[in-house]
Order: structure tokens, then C-alpha cells, then sequence
């Protein structure tokens, strides 16, 4: 997931958003982290992507790689997404 940061750089999304959706059931706190972190490089660049990723799987995501994923977005949204009301 990390080896996507160079992608990101380069404003490539597309294999960022698929790996994601894979790794929206993994198991390990670690991909968690890895995925939400990597959303949120995406979203420094290309905020409406990542927020239309967000929209569509939220509800599905870990807790630790939504935090991860809108630790830049402003309050009112972040707590919009962790408590259920996107």
C-alpha cells in the first residue's frame, strides 16, 4: 500500500482507490493504518476523490483507517463520517 505514495506524487488514484477496496476487510491494525494513510496523501491532492471514496465506504471501513484517512478534513466532517451522518 505504501509503494502507491509515489503514485499519489504523480496524481495517479486509480490503484490507490482499488487496493483500498480490498483492504477495507483486512485484519491487521497495520493495513488499517497503511490505508488510511495513504487515502489521506490522496486527498491532500485530490480532496473530491477521496471524499467520494469516503462517501461510498465509511460505514464499512475500520475505525483506525477512517481516522486515519480524515485526519486533515475539517471538524464538522470528521465527525460527521465517525458518527455515522454522511
Amino acid at each position: 500500500m505504501i509503494a502507491n505514495w509515489i503514485f499519489i506524487r504523480e496524481g495517479e488514484t486509480e490503484d490507490v482507490l482499488k487496493l483500498a477496496k480490498i483492504h477495507l476487510k483486512d485484519e491487521h491494525d497495520l493495513m488499517h493504518k497503511a490505508v488510511g494513510w495513504m487515502l489521506r496523501e490522496m486527498g491532500k491532492r485530490h480532496r473530491e476523490i477521496e471524499t467520494e471514496f469516503l462517501d461510498q465506504h465509511y460505514k464499512q471501513m475500520p475505525r483506525t483507517m477512517l481516522r486515519y484517512a480524515i485526519e486533515k478534513y475539517p471538524e464538522e466532517d470528521r465527525q460527521a463520517y465517525l458518527k455515522g451522518l454522511r
